[in-house]
């Protein structure tokens, strides 16, 4: 037998769970070796640190392919985001971590976001219930997290609290968080880190129909998710559809029992087509996205603490009597009148050819996001905020040919973006234009143990509006869009225009100090120009309770972050340290305005009023992680990981305030995760395995808060214990059906997160049980079912 090629096709390989993650289109890596002739020439048996697989080959074959699962940590995690080439992990200076796809779909949440919470430490998500969960990164979110879909901006007006992403959570094959500043690639929003979620890639190459069915049931809310996935791949195209289908109920605990206006019903699909050849690839993506779900309030009978709801208008509304609502209500799947509907549209193009022995890559893609509160009980079908967000996104790179053991490339990327408000009463922020762009250099040097990554961007951001007008409209009592013409009009917002400029760039080493051990050291500074609400706001948003008072004279926040990190990685243990240093210059933040008696200031449907200010800021902190697993325990493993983060207001007159300002808001308190468990293999011929898995959450208390005016209060410490078992069974010679079966919050814990939103939903300054505000959701089973064909 002549010496044939076997290609190894070596997926990225999380350091958190161990397993076959599918090959991802920018991580797939290919490993030439020659076959050796044996005894036996139809077989040959491959060990690289892996699971043996045995190839069967024929005498002619000059090519086999073998997806390898690794029984140890022996294959490096390969990093997409934080630099323009996929890199190993080791190599990168950028405080980063991966999700694979086994660690999503054994982890039972209630979004993505909260999945990748669950796996990443240091990452933190803001609370409005089970499908709304802004994330942030050490202590940062909304625009200073920037999050990217297939590496499209996620553009939906993410300022706001009262929504999550608009992306299909069953839809996303793998997740990359940077914890830092990556306003180098990515521009402004960035400053404190990039979520990536990749959405999933036909891989086979088999020219065969595959697909995949997941099906689950939560027992709190009764959530009830469906998704199904047909896929097509050969040498030269591939194809995907993805649809998902998730409803829910108001979720509950043991404090609140159901908590009004938490249910929800998300519908998705998307699709991909693409060709491939020797040099590239061009792929075309389209996704739909629609949510339809409750806008909680919080209001309450003051006596029972039962929930009440909404019947009348502006100050013929009594917050402190209304109707309660009914048990069937509460229970139930149709979601009420007052709510809210967004939808999401998004198409993009994404190429990449190599030219030469460097290569280019193109990004072009639309989205559009429709969001529509309804609010005003007395006529339902009145929008209360109704805003169409456009936006245009390009990106074009060129990586040089290597020279010298640098690699260097450059590129530009923004957008182009328009917000137009549409038949609503309320108009918490202008119709708007803005355009944006940024041009970097990156270069990356590496020789030996050492290796050396960074650059510099300049960008640019216009943002202008024109006057805005309203007026009563005589026939509803309502406000709506008038013109200067109007003799009645009010001129809610004045003409504005300005650009805004930043430079930001980084450098960083690491140094293998062992092939086991590294050590990294990264400096970086980054660039946010002021969002919407912050220079522009002048108004209530309906969902999320909030009216917003922005500053048009408010200058980029500019941050200088400093990271370290230790890094190692063996066959029994694995750990990592990561701890940073942030200041932040022009830093933006809200505080609740307060009336005479030094209550926060409430409308008469319990509505805060928030004024936008800047200051200097700082934060520190940081994040272990340490693993656990045996080479001679075979299934074993034990995870645990810290993180923890201050935040400080630098401002000269709030030093010594403590609460009082010198605290800065949203700062999640020290927590502490561990997880057990037990990979139990069987000969048996339906169950290939069982992994049983037990779970510890800490949450310290946080008495370092943003108490002016009653902004934020103290949260107590707690404790949840989550159970876990997944089996993998035998459904064919290549596929395996996996049951996922989990309880999170095993003792139904009442509890709130700092970062719990709804816990400043209260309307009395004293409660017959002495309970404020609602609860995080209590005892929850789950199952989900996952059939691949």
């Amino acid at each position: 037998m002549k010496p044939a090629i076997i290609t190894l096709i070596l997926a990225t390989y999380s350091v958190f769970v161990q397993g076959q993650v599918p090959v991802n289109r920018s991580s797939a890596k290919d490993f030439d070796f020659p076959i050796i002739p044996t005894e036996n020439n139809n077989e040959i048996t491959l060990n690289m640190g892996s699971e043996k697989d045995t190839l069967k080959i024929q005498r002619d074959d000059a090519q086999a392919t073998s997806h390898l699962r690794s029984n140890f940590l022996g294959l490096e995690e390969i990093i997409i985001s934080a630099s323009t080439r996929a890199s190993l992990a080791s190599e990168n200076p950028i405080a980063s971590a991966s999700v694979s796809s086994k660690q999503i779909e054994r982890t039972t949440e209630n979004n993505i976001i909260d999945t990748l919470v669950k796996n990443i430490p240091g990452l933190k998500a803001v609370k409005t219930g089970p499908n709304i969960s802004k994330p942030f990164i050490r202590g940062l979110g909304y625009n200073r997290v920037l999050t990217l879909y297939d590496g499209i901006r996620q553009e939906g007006q993410q300022y706001g609290d009262e929504h999550g992403l608009e992306i299909d959570d069953y839809n996303i094959e793998r997740a990359e968080v940077i914890k830092g500043p990556a306003s180098l690639l990515y521009g402004s929003d960035a400053i404190a880190g990039v979520i990536s979620l990749f959405p999933y890639i036909p891989s086979a190459h088999d020219s065969k129909l595959h697909g995949k069915y997941l099906n689950e049931y939560q027992t709190n809310n009764n959530l009830i998710g469906n998704s199904l996935r047909l896929n097509y791949s050969n040498k030269r195209f591939l194809f995907a559809l993805n649809s998902s289908y998730r409803i829910a109920k108001n979720y509950r605990n043991p404090i609140d029992g159901r908590v009004y206006l938490t249910n929800f019903k998300v519908t998705n699909l998307s699709t991909i087509a693409g060709y491939k050849t020797d040099k590239g690839f061009t792929y075309l993506n389209l996704t739909l996205y629609d949510n339809h779900q409750g806008i909680p309030d919080g209001s309450r009978d003051a006596l029972t603490r039962k929930f009440t709801k909404q019947t009348s208008e502006q100050d013929q509304d009594d917050i402190f009597n209304r109707p309660i609502v009914s048990e069937q209500e509460l229970n139930s799947y149709k979601i009420p009148d007052l709510s809210q509907h967004i939808q999401h549209y998004r198409a993009y193009l994404h190429s990449s050819y190599e030219i030469g022995n460097g290569d280019v890559d193109f990004l072009f893609g639309v989205q559009q996001n429709i969001r529509r509160e309804f609010t005003h009980p007395t006529n339902t079908k009145q929008a209360g905020m109704y805003m169409h967000l456009n936006t245009l996104n390009y990106g074009i790179r060129y990586n040089a040919p290597r020279f010298a053991n640098i690699e260097t490339s450059i590129g530009i990327n923004g957008m182009l973006q328009n917000n137009k408000n549409k038949d609503a009463t309320d108009f918490p922020i202008p119709d708007y234009d803005l355009i944006d762009g940024g041009i970097y250099l990156y270069g990356k040097w590496k020789k030996n143990k050492w290796s050396i990554s960074g650059g510099v961007r300049y960008d640019l951001r216009q943002v202008q509006w024109n006057d805005f007008y309203i007026a009563e409209d005589p026939i509803t009592g309502f406000e709506k869009q008038s013109d200067a013409n109007n003799p009645n009009a009010d001129l809610q917002f004045e003409a504005f225009q300005k650009t805004y400029r930043g430079l930001s760039g980084s450098i960083g080493t690491t140094f293998q100090a062992h092939k086991n051990f590294s050590l990294k050291v990264n400096i970086g500074r980054a660039y946010r120009a002021p969002n919407i609400t912050e220079i522009g706001s002048n108004g209530l948003d309906p969902g999320a309770h909030i009216i917003y008072l922005g500053n048009r004279t408010f200058s980029p926040e500019f941050s200088l972050q400093e990271d370290f990190g230790v890094n190692w990685r063996f066959r029994n243990i694995s750990g990592e340290i990561s701890v940073f240093n942030n200041n932040i210059h022009n830093f933006m933040y809200m505080s609740t305005i307060a009336d005479s008696q030094g209550n926060p200031l409430l409308d008469a449907q319990g509505n805060r009023t928030y004024q936008y200010e800047q200051s200097k800021a700082q934060l520190y902190g940081g994040e272990f992680w340490f693993a656990l697993h045996p080479r001679n325990w075979k299934g074993f493993r034990w995870d645990n990981n810290l993180s923890v983060v201050y935040g400080y207001n630098r401002q000269s007159e709030l030093k010594g305030k403590g609460t009082e300002g010198e605290y800065l808001p949203l700062i999640p308190p020290l927590t502490i995760n561990s997880s057990l468990l037990q990979r139990i293999e069987s000969k048996s011929k339906w169950l290939n395995s069982i992994t049983p898995k037990l779970e510890v959450e800490h949450s310290a208390p946080q008495n370092k808060y943003f108490g002016i005016n009653g902004t934020e209060t103290a949260t107590p410490s707690y404790t949840l214990f989550n159970l876990g078992l997944t089996a993998e069974i035998k459904f064919t010679e290549d596929h395996l059906i996996h049951f996922v079966f989990q309880v999170n919050n095993l003792f139904d814990k009442a509890y709130q997160s700092h970062l719990n939103r709804l816990k400043y939903f209260e309307y009395y300054e004293k409660t017959p049980n002495g309970r404020y505000g609602i609860y995080n959701m209590g005892r929850n089973f789950a199952l989900k079912i996952i059939l691949p064909f």
